[in-house]
């Protein structure tokens, strides 16, 4: 039986992909004792959300409580709390509260939050799509405004429309999915507003959407939003978002009824408390084995860490790279406990994916990048995605309201649970109650 001695201390900060993963693989090893914080009691998923927004899954599919995937095991504690500054000296993560949590090996898996880059109005008038709670409102606005149409149809002469601000994957998997609920809602839905009519315009300051994929993945992406409707205004820039719709570079102004930030992400404000120089993006610049240097026992992951291959490679904010990044960090804290040194971290590239909407999606396999497009893409989007989620359960339950949706055209009720809530007050801070 181990004694008080032989137990090491880690202190994870953060449930996300790599933080729960590098849970999971830690637990394994009797001598260390995890502590895992995260402001929510839940994992969000976040490649789902936009299906979440668009009301193809319920929240349910999209978030995982943390107790309940970890419970099994003994070693592993849960704390619900809001992290705010973190001493890399002494691995001690201070709680909101004025709680600590030191370790004998400190993990920053804290994620990341919207960067609006300073643009006016952003903030308070567009809804960015990165988390759950996201998710949500933005479901909340859209029904909220498709209802509004409909019963003001007769007062209003222009058409629906929404813009959405950035071409990234986000950008446009939302983007396509908005044009697939215009285009697929039945008539009777709401029968005094045309949604045949409505339209989404996608904004961006780079020539094409989907700027990492290829030319052939980027050029289908753009086709397939345009035949949902999707107008594309590349190589221009957002000078300003107001409550009724945003202002070019050039001075145009385009009317919205809802406008959606996917602009970009830069690492949780924790950040900011660290004491060292942050890389891109705010992240945590780590080293070949993930580690932070000048600071023993401590690593950064997932979307809070920028990392370097050894041949100079930078890689993704992705899914995949934070799951396979935390499984190696546990590799080598469990190493390091045991007075071995640890080894650099390899990331096995198994390509890009980007939906576009039903039967539309793009692909790019393995680390030569062969590119596969529409339904075939399509259906590997939902096998791997799928297969990425947390639990047994969720897989299922998924994939089963997926086959619904498919091939019997069966969706999750469009139920508006807060009609009385105004989100253009403030999007990223709802209303006091």
């Amino acid at each position: 039986m181990l004694n008080s001695d032989d137990i090491k201390r880690v202190v994870i900060v953060g449930g996300g992909f790599a933080g729960l993963n590098c849970a999971q693989k830690l637990a394994a090893h009797k001598n260390l004792k995890i502590t895992i914080l995260d402001r929510n009691n839940y994992q969000q998923f976040q490649p789902l959300l936009y299906q979440v927004a668009t009301g193809t899954l319920s929240p349910d599919n999209a978030a995982f409580n943390l107790r309940a995937v970890l419970a099994e095991h003994e070693n592993v504690d849960v704390v619900m709390t809001e992290i705010k500054s973190v001493d890399l000296t002494t691995r001690t993560a201070y709680s909101a509260g004025g709680d600590e949590y030191q370790g004998d090996f400190l993990v920053l898996a804290a994620g990341a939050e919207p960067n609006f880059f300073g643009i006016p109005g952003v903030q308070e008038h567009a809804l960015p799509l990165y988390s759950l709670l996201d998710a949500e409102r933005l479901r909340s606005r859209l029904l909220g405004a498709l209802e509004t149409a409909d019963r003001d149809a007769g007062k209003r002469t222009d058409p629906l429309r929404f813009v959405v601000i950035g071409g990234g994957a986000t950008g446009v998997e939302i983007a396509g999915a908005i044009g697939d609920v215009f285009q697929r809602t039945s008539s009777q839905a709401f029968k005094h507003v045309d949604l045949k009519h409505a339209s989404v315009t996608l904004i961006d300051m780079g020539k094409t959407v989907l700027g990492p994929f290829g030319k052939h993945s980027q050029e289908y992406a753009a086709e397939k939003l345009k035949d949902r409707g999707v107008e594309l205004l590349l190589g221009t820039s957002v000078k300003e978002v107001t409550k009724n719709g945003v202002t070019l570079s050039d001075g145009t102004h385009i009317p919205a009824e809802l406008m959606i930030w996917a602009g970009g992400l830069k690492a949780s404000a924790i950040s900011s408390s660290l004491g060292i120089k942050a890389g891109r993006g705010g992240r945590v610049d780590v080293q070949l084995d993930l580690s932070v240097a000048g600071f023993a026992g401590v690593y950064a992951l997932g979307d809070f860490a920028n990392f370097k291959t050894s041949d100079g490679e930078v890689l993704p904010q992705l899914a995949s790279v934070a799951q396979q990044a935390g499984r190696h960090c546990a590799k080598n804290i469990a190493a390091a406990a045991a007075g071995h040194t640890g080894k650099p971290f390899e990331y096995l590239d198994k390509g890009i994916m980007a939906m576009v909407g039903r039967n539309a999606a793009v692909a790019e396999v393995g680390s030569s990048r062969y590119t596969v497009t529409g339904t075939l893409a399509f259906a590997a989007w939902l096998g791997v995605h799928a297969l990425l989620l947390t639990t047994v359960r969720a897989k299922v339950e998924t994939f089963l309201e997926w086959a619904w949706q498919y091939f019997g055209h069966v969706h999750v009720d469009p139920i508006l649970d807060r009609p009385d809530v105004d989100w253009s007050n403030g999007m990223n801070t709802p209303p006091v109650e």
